[in-house]
């Protein structure tokens, strides 16, 4: 807005330039360390993983998954089972048959809802 600012900022200073060229920067990256006893390759630790229980959706979803986890279909499933069949699907079941913790399940169960679809009647359609 102020045209006398904007002519201060783009004005070259030929002092701050000569003092800029006199300027030398020189980097060095520090001395790399090697530790003693350093080319033994110890083994990793290989993650457990089991193959997953697919329904119908098989094809929408991975086929292993590590321990202790389940995947997106799996989840749908076990909660759609659990809320058709709470009293069979319970999750002590379900921890032993994903290969979860029983606290994780509770969990899940609580929090996690599957939606229901509702279709209505045609009747009361016209009446919308």
């Amino acid at each position: 807005d102020h045209p006398e600012i904007q002519e201060e900022i783009y004005r070259k200073d030929d002092r701050l330039l000569t003092l800029l060229k006199d300027v030398y920067v020189e980097s060095r990256d520090p001395p790399v360390q090697v530790k003693v006893g350093g080319s033994e390759h110890l083994p990793c630790k290989q993650e457990e993983k089991r193959l997953t229980k697919l329904g119908n959706l098989g094809d929408l979803d991975v086929k292993k998954v590590p321990k202790g986890k389940i995947s997106i279909v799996e989840a749908l499933t076990l909660l759609n089972n659990h809320k058709l069949h709470p009293q069979i699907w319970t999750a002590e079941k379900i921890a032993l048959e994903y290969s979860l913790e029983l606290k994780e399940v509770n969990s899940l169960l609580e929090f996690f809802i599957p939606f229901a679809v509702q279709e209505f009647p045609k009747e009361t359609k016209k009446a919308i």
